[in-house]
């Protein structure tokens, strides 16, 4: 988009804005009232251009579906031999088959649409004086934004106040170079903070912004093509040739054997009818749209639909320890200062339930610790340490809300640790003075502070025993500044240690029995953290995370002295990564994308993007994950817990599971058709199959292969199954044969019923015969095909309402169709006793034994090539 001219920096602020309403302020924002009627005034912040499918454009897209052609060329044809009856039953049933694929569509277009809306941009703003989190689209004119690092700006806004705010205007300019901005500079809709915070009025939305008025140049942008629909695709043609082929054949050998060309070019179309799988691309819709909504339904956000074909054949789960697997709920639960009477120092555990007085040695540390934190906190630590200060120093001279911060040290990947340079209030302090205060690793904050050699070696020690509790340690240290000069960097103060902090964090419930259901699926789960080896040791063992052997925990340091040849050795055993840089985690994908890994990674901040576009499916964040990690990663976890993942691979192993079933069932009910259109042509048999009976089984088939098989719950044994290959195709080995078996099998069990009726009954007769036969096993297919793996009498058990509404009403179509007279006629069928009915259903149903025996023989077919232990990662 380098052709776009760029805004210019006080293009926001010049739009025309609508004024501010009464009594609005920047530090409370807009009240939900004002809000909700600026929402309805302006309309919600869309960008030009919706890319939901309406009721029309569904309608155009299925009338140049192949069959609908078919069937209303058969309609005329019928029309055309004066035949008007049929020609009407025809294309009307042109229009049920039409209702019935806007049923499946405009089920699957409302899924999707509900999870545009979760995946639509989100944003923190101001109202009534509380932040809150709301959809990008219900932001207005006036709101106050409350922006961070790694935040996508949802509207055009101006920067009321904002420290070392950096955005990335690519999307506007080219250009790469992030662009530093000041107070009352504009920030545009869809650019990005790649550093610093602030707060923002918002001037303009949704077509008014700049984005708005080229969002023109935004479109066109065609969705990513799955791997299984790109086969899918390839599949289809070939069946489609060869569709054309045998149907051109079938009329030839027709015409000439019967010199009936039209009802040459009848059979024709019917055959073509029987061989075109259409329904394929109805299940590839059908199925992954829904199972993306029943994600959405777990907390688990699909923002690519190729990621759902992968999430099943994950084999290593790559997990952050924060907020993933721990409830992200900070509480200090142990201090730590240095004593000069005592060269172990001294220790405080806190107990918040009991009226305990903090000893005045601690005084300083929670002082410090809060200056080197956030006035207003979003951190869960930060909000930990001013809770202490809350309960502990209330009343007292260390609590200083009237300071005011004059400089910030990030935390950078060199130093762990972050500083603030406060000014005293008038009077405090002597003039020129400022404190120091700075928070991060302890061994960032040994640095800071110049420890020599043997202070260290004490202050590891307790480190190392409060880390081995399951602590998150963190060190203290201050600093005095006269001038105002700042350094460059925080090394250059003269930082004095203060003291240690212990804060824990609870492991979420549910995650060891979550790690273990892992474990029995054969994926392998790594935790990456930020703390300290023994704290991630110890939170590892009691979430069930193996780290018996010392080979299983990685650090940073570690990852830094090996080569990649040797980080993908060691990532063959790892379980536990500690003291891990978010740069660090791309290293990690690649290192076990090389060992054949199907890696799953989570990540929520700026640099974790990277990682989360580079693994095979990105889990990003969606509690406290910055847009960038968003729009990098496939999923979303909307609760950011660990559990909502693995009960995703479920879900996503099920959704694999229903396509498949659905894609055997529909390529083993058209061999039986097809063979009943076309061998009786060949044999100089009567016809048995003409449109008419295509277009009933089709009323069956449609239904069945999306509606019935998506609704189809998990295998009992879903989650002790080893990861599946995902380079394999969906159509190989006994999966194919079997498809194909059944299907021979079904057309075995109905040409023999049409042998044996025709010995006692006439022609249109033994036509109903057969014809109901090959109905029944259509509905013997849908039954077996429902497990690949469990008997029938097994899967008749597990509950499936849809199942049962289509058998119903497949049978009282069957039933209309054979007594109905008008019906029976249109039909062609002759008078069928009900006992002679129900000889054929049986014959029909019979074929169930040749479906469970090709279970049986499949069954042991998969043992016996089965290479991965349930329990174990794969090789």
């Amino acid at each position: 988009m380098n052709h776009i001219q760029q805004p210019s920096p006080d293009a926001a602020a010049s739009q025309p804005a609508a004024p501010l309403p009464e009594g609005w302020r920047a530090d409370s924002g807009m009240s939900a009232a004002q809000a909700a009627h600026r929402l309805e005034q302006d309309g919600p912040n869309h960008l030009p251009g919706d890319h939901s499918r309406g009721l029309l454009h569904i309608v155009l897209e299925t009338l140049q579906d192949p069959m609908f052609a078919l069937l209303l060329a058969a309609g005329v044809l019928y029309l055309l031999l004066g035949d008007v009856q049929e020609g009407a039953v025809l294309l009307g049933l042109v229009l049920v088959v039409l209702a019935l694929t806007l049923y499946q569509e405009g089920r699957t277009e409302n899924a999707l649409a509900a999870l545009r809306r979760l995946s639509s941009p989100r944003a923190l703003v101001l109202r009534d004086g509380a932040r809150l989190r709301i959809a990008g689209a219900e932001v207005v004119c006036g709101d106050v934004l409350v922006l961070a690092e790694g935040d996508r700006v949802p509207a055009d806004a101006v920067l009321l106040e904002g420290n070392a705010v950096q955005v990335d205007e690519s999307l506007l300019t080219g250009e790469a170079v992030a662009v530093d901005k000041l107070q009352a500079e504009a920030l545009f809709s869809g650019t990005l903070l790649v550093g610093g915070h602030g707060t923002a009025r918002v001037t303009a939305i949704g077509a008014q912004t700049e984005i708005g008025r080229i969002g023109s140049a935004l479109d066109g942008l065609g969705q990513e093509v799955s791997p299984l629909k790109r086969q899918m695709a390839r599949l289809v043609k070939l069946l489609a040739f060869v569709a054309l082929g045998a149907s051109l054949f079938l009329v030839a050998a027709h015409g000439l054997m019967h010199g009936d060309w039209l009802a040459a070019l009848l059979a024709g179309i019917a055959l073509a009818m029987a061989l075109l799988p259409q329904e394929f691309s109805v299940v590839l819709t059908v199925i992954p749209a829904l199972g993306a909504w029943r994600l959405s339904k777990e907390h688990v956000l699909t923002r690519r639909m190729a990621a759902i074909e992968t999430l099943g054949a994950t084999s290593v789960l790559c997990a952050d320890k924060t907020g993933t697997l721990t409830e992200n709920r900070m509480t200090v639960a142990q201090l730590y200062v240095p004593a000069d009477h005592n060269p172990a120092g001294q220790t405080l555990a806190i107990d918040y339930a009991n009226s305990m007085e903090l000893p005045e040695a601690f005084h300083g540390l929670v002082e410090y610790s809060i200056l080197a934190s956030m006035s207003d906190p979003f951190d869960p630590m930060e909000k930990a340490f001013h809770r202490l200060g809350q309960h502990f120093l209330q009343g007292t001279e260390h609590l200083h809300r009237d300071w005011s911060l004059v400089q910030e040290y990030a935390l950078t990947p060199e130093l762990r640790a972050m500083s603030h340079v406060w000014r005293a209030a008038e009077g405090q302090s002597d003039s020129g003075v400022h404190s120091v205060a700075a928070k991060g690793a302890p061994e960032a904050i040994f640095d800071l502070c110049h420890l020599d050699a043997p202070t260290q070696a004490r202050l590891q020690g307790a480190v190392d025993a409060m880390a081995a509790q399951g602590l998150r340690v963190l060190g203290v240290a201050q600093a005095r500044f006269a001038g105002e000069e700042w350094p460059a960097i925080s090394h250059d103060f003269a930082f004095a240690f203060v003291g240690l902090l212990g804060l824990q964090d609870p492991l979420r419930k549910g995650i060891p029995e979550a790690v273990q259901q892992c474990h029995a699926a054969g994926i392998r789960v790594v935790m990456i953290t930020g703390d300290y080896p023994a704290t991630a040791q110890a939170i590892a063992q009691a979430a069930h995370i193996g780290v018996q052997q010392a080979g299983q925990v990685l650090t940073g340091s570690d990852m830094d002295a090996l080569d990649d040849q040797q980080l993908q050795q060691r990532m063959r055993t790892v379980s536990v990564c500690a003291r891990i840089a978010p740069q660090q985690k791309l290293r990690i994908v690649q290192a076990l994308k090389a060992n054949g890994e199907i890696v799953a990674m989570t990540g929520d901040g700026v640099n974790d993007a990277p990682a989360l576009k580079a693994a095979h499916v990105g889990v990003a964040m969606g509690g406290r994950g910055t847009d960038v990690a968003r729009e990098a990663a496939a999923l979303v976890l909307l609760d950011d817990n660990f559990a909502s993942i693995v009960r995703a691979v479920r879900l996503g192993r099920r959704i694999f599971d229903n396509l498949r079933k659905s894609m055997s069932y529909i390529l083993a009910v058209h061999v039986p058709t097809a063979g009943v259109a076309l061998l009786p042509v060949l044999l100089g048999w009567p016809t048995l199959l003409f449109p008419l009976h295509i277009a009933f089984l089709e009323l069956v088939i449609d239904p069945a292969c999306s509606l019935v098989f998506e609704n189809e719950p998990s295998e009992h044994d879903v989650m002790q199954r080893p990861p599946r290959d995902p380079q394999a195709p969906l159509f190989a080995g006994a999966v194919l044969v079997t498809a194909l078996l059944q299907g021979l099998g079904v057309l075995v069990v109905v040409m023999g019923a049409y042998v044996w009726a025709d010995t006692w009954l006439s022609d249109a007769a033994a036509r109903a015969f057969t014809f109901t036969a090959l109905v029944m096993g259509n509905l013997a297919l849908i039954f077996s095909n429902r497990s690949s793996t469990a008997p029938l009498w097994v899967s008749l058990r597990v509950p499936n309402r849809a199942l049962w509404v289509v058998a119903g009403l497949t049978v009282l179509l069957l039933l209309l169709t054979l007594y109905q007279p008008w019906v029976n006629k249109l039909f062609q069928f002759g008078p069928l006793q009900p006992l002679d009915a129900l000889m054929a259903a049986g014959l029909g149903l019979c074929s169930v034994v040749w479906f469970e025996g090709l279970k049986l023989w499949r069954g042991g077919a998969a043992l016996r090539h089965r290479s991965v232990p349930p329990s174990g990662p794969r090789p």
